[in-house]
């Protein structure tokens, strides 16, 4: 069975020209699956009973079914479980803000990585998302939510650069003019420092936001909390990004989750600051999220408003990151493994 989601509107024409059909059909498949956000071949009333009986036997329109929904009683944050066609759940979580609301996708069943803060591969790893599976649980939400999802974080359960191929087609396919037309500016990838993804993001030019989860100032930290700091150390990272701030012009994000006694003193912060000096970047402090199986604790305030004036005072454009969703566990990886609480449980 053909994933009609995860193609482009050329990959259409050549499909549906293998079934005997006219290209013009497939701008009118293509809009009815990225504009209208159909999932039944029945409601695409202007293709004709053939072709759709031809489509319901040969392809299927990638989706995801809402199996636990989540609302934060503080600021309507909203946390997804999706289940899959094929038993697998991933989690999404919706964000409302001023400008509009932004929607953190998953990319991947599990994770790889193995970062010892972070929930989502304490369940194992199992697949990459295909393009369409990306795509549907911002068709999915916006559609539950009856609203626009004007940005997207792919900062959800997976390594986005891990599964690289299916990532640029899911980019590809959201911000295309036929389609959802989204923005790539309103787009953020995250990665954990998947170097030779970095490179390859680098030569595609987009014109996204590359987030970077560095967490550490130096080697020592960061190979006690993220493994993948083995393969490519932290100079092998920051000559990749730096490569690719000169080559894109794009600043770079690198996201610093502030752990108590680990990493949030003020000569890490000095550190760090030096790490990053003269680069186009901006520092984006998170106190560390709660997660059962590890005793990391958060910062203190105090801790985290120190840390950021050592940046500042070295001139290291830096935030602190708003928390968002507290009483449902807005971070992904424990609904996936039966944690998710919430006030509001549908």
């Amino acid at each position: 069975m053909t994933d009609l989601l995860s193609f482009s509107l050329p990959e259409l024409e050549a499909f549906l020209t293998s079934l005997g059909e006219k290209r013009f059909v497939a701008s009118q498949l293509f809009r009815w699956l990225h504009y209208q956000r159909v999932t039944d071949f029945d409601e695409m009333t202007n293709l004709s009973k053939q072709l759709r009986e031809k489509l319901q036997k040969n392809c299927y329109i990638s989706g995801c079914a809402i199996e636990k929904k989540l609302v934060s009683v503080y600021d309507s944050t909203v946390k997804y479980l999706f289940s899959l066609p094929d038993g697998e759940r991933i989690e999404s979580v919706v964000m409302q803000y001023k400008y509009g609301y932004t929607i953190c996708v998953s990319s991947q069943v599990g994770c790889k990585m193995g970062c010892t803060f972070c929930a989502s591969g304490i369940a194992g790893f199992v697949r990459n998302l295909l393009p369409g599976e990306i795509l549907a649980q911002v068709y999915t939400a916006a559609r539950d939510l009856d609203v626009r999802i004007s940005h997207i974080v792919m900062m959800g359960v997976g390594e986005p650069l891990d599964n690289f191929d299916n990532v640029l087609r899911f980019l590809s396919l959201v911000t295309d003019e036929n389609g959802y037309n989204l923005s790539m500016r309103n787009i953020s990838l995250s990665t954990c420092g998947v170097v030779p993804g970095i490179y390859r993001l680098m030569e595609e030019k987009l014109q996204l936001t590359l987030s970077v989860s560095l967490h550490a100032p130096n080697d020592e930290i960061r190979l006690r909390t993220m493994p993948v700091n083995k393969r490519w150390p932290i100079e092998t990272l920051m000559k990749a990004c730096r490569a690719y701030t000169k080559e894109t012009g794009r600043r770079i994000s690198f996201e610093y989750a502030l752990i108590s006694g680990v990493n949030d003193s003020d000569e890490n912060a000095a550190e760090l600051a030096m790490l990053l000096r003269g680069m186009l970047c901006h520092v984006n402090l998170i106190p560390v999220n709660s997660v059962k199986e590890r005793d990391y604790v958060r910062s203190q305030p105090a801790r985290i408003q120190s840390f950021l004036r050592v940046l500042e005072q070295h001139h290291i454009n830096a935030t602190v990151r708003r928390t968002l969703g507290s009483d449902i566990n807005a971070s992904c990886g424990q609904l996936r493994r039966g944690e998710g609480v919430g006030s509001n449980q549908t």
